[in-house]
C-alpha cells in the first residue's frame, strides 16, 4: 500500500515509518522540519519537505502518484505551549488538518489514521479510562485533538472518509535506530535519561502534591514500537473499524517517582532529583483501558514492562549521545 505519512520526521512518526516499511508498505514521508529531524526519516521513504498550509504542494504530492491512505502525525504537541499559545494549536492541529483532509478528498484518498491523544479525556472520572469516557480536555492541546476527532466523524458521514483515531497515552522507548530527540524536551523519560547521561545536572519532579500514592503524576507508558504496530493494524482493518477510536496503552500506571527509581536501576546512575511546581494542564492520573484495541484489532504489546521501555530508550541514547545529526 502507498501511504503518505505527515510528521514523518518526528519521534512517533519516524518510528511508525520504520514499522510500516517492515510490513511492506511504500511511504511518502512529509514534514516541514520545524520540530522533526530529517535524519530520523528512514532512507527507504520518499521524503517531501512540505507544510500542510502549502495547498499547491500538497496537491502536487497527492496528484503525482496513487496514494491509498494517510497517517497523520504532524501536530503541535507541547502541553505547556498550548496553554500559552492556544491559537498556534488551533491553527496547526485543526486548520492544518482540515487542509490535509480537503486535499486528500480532491485526489480521492479516503483512508486516514489519526494520531490522537489521551489528553482528550482530561481529569479521569474512572481509571483505567475507557474510550467512551466523557471528553473534557483541560488544555488546548487535548481540546484540538478532540475537536479534530469530531471533524473526522463529519468527514466520515458526509464525504465518505474512512478513519480511525488512536488515542495514545505516554509514548516512550526507542527502536534501535530511532528515539526521542526533541528540540525542546518536555517528555519525562528523556529528561530523566539526560541527567543519567550527564547532560543535565538534576531532574525536576514537576508537582509532588497530586492525589496519588506518592504525590507525583501517574502515567501509562507505552513503547513507541507498540504504538507503531497499532497504526499498522488500524490501517489493515480500516474497512471494518472505520469511525472507531482506540486507546493505545499498557493499562498500567507508574508515578514519576516510580519511573525515576526504575531509571536509576536501568542506567546505574544516581540521577539527582528536586521537587518543582506543577506543570500547567497536567491531570493527576492517566491510565488506559486497552481492551478494545486488543479485542477488535488483536493488538498486543511486545514491550510491556517499564524496565524494557527504559532500557530501549537508554540504549538508543548511549548509541546516539547527540541525538540526530542536526538536533543540536
Amino acid at each position: 500500500m502507498n501511504v503518505l505519512v505527515t510528521g514523518a520526521a518526528g519521534y512517533v512518526g519516524s518510528v511508525c515509518c520504520e514499522v510500516l516499511l517492515e510490513h511492506g508498505h511504500k511511504l511518502i514521508a512529509v514534514d516541514n522540519l520545524s520540530e522533526g529531524h530529517r535524519a530520523a526519516v528512514p532512507a527507504a521513504c520518499e521524503f517531501k519537505l512540505c507544510d500542510l498550509f502549502d495547498a499547491k504542494q500538497l496537491d502536487e504530492i497527492l496528484g503525482s502518484r496513487e496514494i491509498h491512505a494517510v497517517m497523520h502525525f504532524a501536530a503541535e504537541a507541547l502541553v505547556e505551549k498550548s496553554v500559552r499559545e492556544p491559537s498556534t494549536f488551533y491553527k496547526v492541529n485543526v486548520a492544518g488538518g482540515i487542509l490535509l483532509l480537503d486535499a486528500m478528498l480532491r485526489h480521492g484518498v479516503k483512508k486516514f489514521v489519526f494520531s490522537s491523544s489521551a489528553a482528550t479525556y482530561g481529569e479521569p472520572k474512572e481509571v483505567p479510562i475507557p474510550e467512551n469516557h466523557p471528553k473534557a480536555p483541560i488544555n488546548p492541546y487535548g481540546q484540538t485533538k478532540w475537536v479534530f476527532e469530531n471533524i473526522l466523524a463529519d468527514y466520515g458521514r458526509y464525504a465518505g472518509l474512512k478513519h480511525v483515531s488512536l488515542r495514545y497515552f505516554n509514548a516512550a522507548g526507542a527502536s534501535k535506530e530511532r528515539g526521542e530527540a526533541h528540540r525542546v524536551e518536555t517528555h519525562l523519560i528523556p529528561r530523566i535519561l539526560d541527567v543519567a547521561a550527564g547532560n543535565s545536572k538534576q531532574f525536576e519532579i514537576r508537582g509532588s502534591d497530586y492525589p496519588t500514592p506518592d504525590g507525583t503524576c501517574v502515567r501509562d507508558y507505552v513503547h513507541v514500537l507498540d504504538i507503531a504496530e497499532a497504526h499498522v493494524k488500524a490501517l489493515d482493518a480500516m474497512q471494518s473499524v472505520s469511525g472507531e477510536a482506540f486507546n493505545v496503552g499498557n493499562s498500567r500506571g507508574y508515578s514519576i517517582q516510580e519511573v525515576l527509581e526504575a531509571a536509576r536501576r536501568v542506567t546505574g546512575h544516581a540521577i539527582p532529583a528536586v521537587k518543582a511546581p506543577r506543570r500547567t494542564g497536567d491531570p493527576a492520573v492517566l491510565v488506559a483501558d486497552g481492551q478494545k484495541l486488543r479485542r477488535m484489532l488483536g493488538w498486543t504489546t511486545r514491550y510491556s514492562t517499564l524496565e524494557a521501555i527504559l532500557q530501549s530508550a537508554w540504549d538508543w541514547k548511549m548509541a546516539h549521545p547527540q541525538g540526530y545529526a542536526e538536533a543540536r
